[in-house]
């Protein structure tokens, strides 16, 4: 049974100061997520390797936040959610502690793949406010509020980290990491109650390995396939097909282990159903077409000289990252509202449709235009960060089986990493890959690509099915 205490759920106090602490837990996250976006040149410059390596770091952080989201919320509901989120964000102030002091690109490999034990944040602070807030409409907004974080923490940790990476050097971003973290660690620990819904549940930890196995596998083996647009190596292409294939052979064993153990991880019936792999796949997609646009190409392509318009870390993050994240920050509360009386799904299609019209405002207009360029990125801040975002991590909540609380929204953080990390490898592949066209060429062509992507993750969005014991019956 859960142990939330009942005066969370009655009392205006006990929801302010388990929002206070959850907060503050995702603004930790986020930080680790967004606020080297503006500083990933700087980063480079410093430790004296080249970007590639740079976008690199960032896909082993993504890509362990992915591995860490698939098990740490079912654990959770075993353990305590309060224990395992209070030492995720321990353990991320232990990652930015290395991070900081790192000599070179290998230890700051190893500070941000520490780091990536946070990538289940949001959702196992989702499950514990909603645990907290029975009403639906008031569940929305909270939730809208938290979710808004996803966006970027109301553009001030982009402008930070462009600040401070211009004045005092990436190094500096990561010592405010540690302090915050350790805040978020201090906070929840005091100010939110324990609950353990699954209390006496064995974890299933042979299903753990082989889902943990087949996701890194398959994700180190796009990693070494992207190697491929750069030089053709047979090495190379071996390597990734025989990932490939212990991918496959992972999470085959992984199906068997759950079709036969008595405490599965995840009941086979619900990885069948449509409201467990059309929102996972939504969440790949979308994040695969925007996150690498907005977080990595767009800011790289509006500092270089030519054909982009020469600008600094500290203007990039004021014109493009700031507006981008302080709008998802203002919608995202909105989206959350509306979401229980409009429906779930209808809301996420209005995002993704808007997310759609503004990456066709970059392509068609912002790399000739430095305020079409803001404007484009602008609506994406309401449209993607305030509205698709949050419904996306929305319905991993909404539509998790009751008996497995911790099941849908784990998978889907896993996702969001999965598709993040991704974003960062592809598209930085095919910028790589499409040199011949020129540097306008080669950007035309990455948020071209960006944009059909999300034209699918739109696709694929229909096949959400309705969560209807979450809205408002009309």
């Amino acid at each position: 049974m859960s142990a939330v205490l009942d005066e969370t759920k009655t009392t205006r106090g006990g929801t302010t100061a388990l929002m206070v602490a959850l907060l503050t837990a995702c603004v930790a996250f986020q930080l680790n997520a967004s606020m080297l976006s503006p500083a990933l040149v700087t980063m480079g410059e410093e430790l004296q390797t080249d970007q590639a390596s740079i976008g690199l770091s960032q896909t082993w952080f993504f890509t362990t936040a992915a591995l860490f989201s698939l098990f740490l919320p079912r654990l959770s509901d075993i353990v305590g959610r309060k224990r395992i989120l209070v030492g995720m964000m321990l353990l991320t102030a232990a990652g930015s502690v290395i991070a900081a002091l790192a000599p070179d690109v290998t230890w700051l490999f190893v500070g941000r793949i520490i780091q990536g034990v946070s990538g289940p944040t949001v959702p196992l602070c989702l499950i514990m406010l909603r645990t907290a807030v029975p009403n639906l409409k008031t569940y929305g907004t909270l939730m809208g509020v938290i979710l808004a974080v996803n966006g970027g923490v109301a553009g001030v940790d982009s402008f930070l980290g462009g600040y401070m990476a211009e004045h005092y050097g990436f190094r500096s971003i990561f010592w405010f990491m540690v302090v915050l973290g350790v805040i978020a660690a201090v906070l929840v620990a005091v100010l939110t109650p324990e609950s353990k819904p699954q209390a006496g549940t064995r974890m299933d930890w042979t299903g753990v390995v082989f889902i943990v196995v087949a996701v890194g596998a398959l994700l180190t083996a796009l990693n070494e396939a992207a190697k491929l647009v750069g030089a053709f190596s047979m090495g190379t292409l071996l390597l990734s097909l025989v990932l490939i294939a212990v991918a496959a052979a992972a999470f085959a064993a992984f199906w068997a282990t759950e079709k036969r153990t008595k405490q599965p991880m995840v009941e086979i019936v619900h990885l069948r159903q449509r409201s467990t792999w059309a929102p996972l796949l939504t969440t790949v997609l979308t994040m695969t077409g925007i996150f690498a646009v907005i977080n990595g190409i767009v800011p790289a392509y509006v500092q270089a000289a030519a054909p982009g318009f020469g600008i600094g870390p500290t203007e990039t993050a004021l014109l493009i990252l700031t507006p981008y994240a302080l709008l998802g920050w203002v919608f995202g509360p909105i989206s959350g509202r509306l979401a229980p009386v409009l429906g779930y799904t209808n809301v996420l299609r209005i995002g993704m449709i808007g997310s759609i019209v503004s990456l066709l405002i970059i392509v068609l207009f912002g790399l000739d235009s430095l305020p079409l360029m803001v404007a484009g990125t602008a609506l994406l801040g309401i449209m993607y960060a305030g509205t698709a975002n949050i419904m996306l991590n929305g319905l991993g909540v909404v539509l998790s089986p009751p008996g497995n609380p911790g099941f849908l929204p784990g998978m889907n953080a896993g996702a969001f990493n999965l598709g993040a990390g991704l974003s960062f490898l592809v598209l930085p592949a095919v910028l790589v890959g499409t040199s011949a066209l020129g540097d306008r060429g080669s950007y035309l062509t990455v948020v071209v690509v960006g944009l059909v992507i999300t034209v699918a993750a739109f696709a694929a969005s229909l096949l959400i099915p309705k969560p209807v014991d979450a809205e408002v019956a009309k």
